[in-house]
């Protein structure tokens, strides 16, 4: 993945967002380009055409963090878009070195994890790699885990690929939106991760509809919503979650799912644990069966 053409797409689509309008500026006439011209980011951010084309063009490498903020201003980034922008530039400063995506939590998140027994949770790492859950974590993403491939089960491949992608998340185009957008924003922190541009080339090569989202450049902070889902044994699941980078473990991320008491999504939390229990038993009882003689 170069990262010079991250920041020139990067930036060359955030400027195309931005109406003259919208930036206090007069829209002028006989426009070529979608939103913003590069000489008038210039002026907003207050540097010179030169320079911010240059810094277009890929050459962030050393760039003040003061400019940096001027021209996040002059784009009006959010908070994610900013924090990819600073994520770029750190990149284009570092000497490129590959960090493996975690794959193993510590005993005692694991333990956390299994003492939360009245709300789905899960840990993945940034290529959105499953790599632990507790037991109504697992029973909710079942059809995840049912993706017969080596290594930990992984939630973009199952959205993209699968075909019971589409069932499991009702609202798919929303959830592609937002798979590819936390995606794009790992390869910004990380953009020499081998086995995350493996992943990306992989779905950009086996789906159109990843690969016209890839090209979009949208980033996400991912911290807190409502999430709907369609199990296979339960039906309709609509929950609200917290999502958190688990700083003492670099590259993991907490997503605990709950519902608010006495409602329906309660009660289909209620059911998801008596099929998970179920399900367990099932499993465990071929190795529990002793022989009459």
């Amino acid at each position: 993945m170069d990262n010079r053409d991250e920041i020139r797409d990067f930036l060359a689509t955030r400027r195309a967002k931005i109406t003259p309008q919208q930036a206090g500026l007069a829209p002028g006439t006989r426009r070529r380009v979608p939103g913003l011209r590069r000489e008038e980011v210039a002026v907003l951010a207050g540097v010179s055409t030169d320079w911010y084309t240059r810094l277009e063009k890929g050459h962030i490498s050393g760039v003040s963090e003061e400019v940096l903020n001027a021209v996040a201003r002059a784009l009006q980034l959010d908070a994610a878009e900013r924090a990819h922008l600073f994520d770029l530039a750190r990149a284009a400063s570092a000497r490129p070195r590959s960090r493996p995506p975690a794959q193993k939590v510590r005993t005692g998140l694991q333990r956390m994890l299994d003492a939360m027994s009245d709300a789905p949770a899960i840990i993945r790492n940034g290529r959105m790699d499953i790599v632990a859950a507790n037991q109504l974590g697992r029973a909710m993403y079942w059809p995840v885990f049912q993706q017969r491939r080596t290594g930990p089960p992984n939630i973009a491949r199952f959205q993209f690929l699968d075909p019971a992608g589409r069932d499991f998340f009702p609202q798919w185009d929303t959830a592609a939106d937002t798979i590819v957008a936390l995606l794009r924003t790992e390869a910004g922190r990380d953009p020499y991760n081998k086995d995350l541009t493996d992943l990306i080339g992989e779905l950009c090569t086996r789906s159109d509809d990843f690969r016209g989202r890839w090209a979009q450049h949208d980033v996400r902070l991912h911290h807190t919503g409502t999430k709907t889902f369609h199990h296979p044994a339960i039906g309709e699941l609509i929950l609200d979650y917290e999502s958190m980078d688990l700083h003492a473990d670099p590259g993991l991320n907490l997503t605990v799912y709950t519902a608010a008491p006495d409602t329906p999504a309660h009660d289909a939390l209620r059911l998801l644990a008596s099929w998970a229990a179920t399900q367990e038993n099932a499993a465990r009882s071929p190795h529990d069966e002793r022989s009459p003689h």
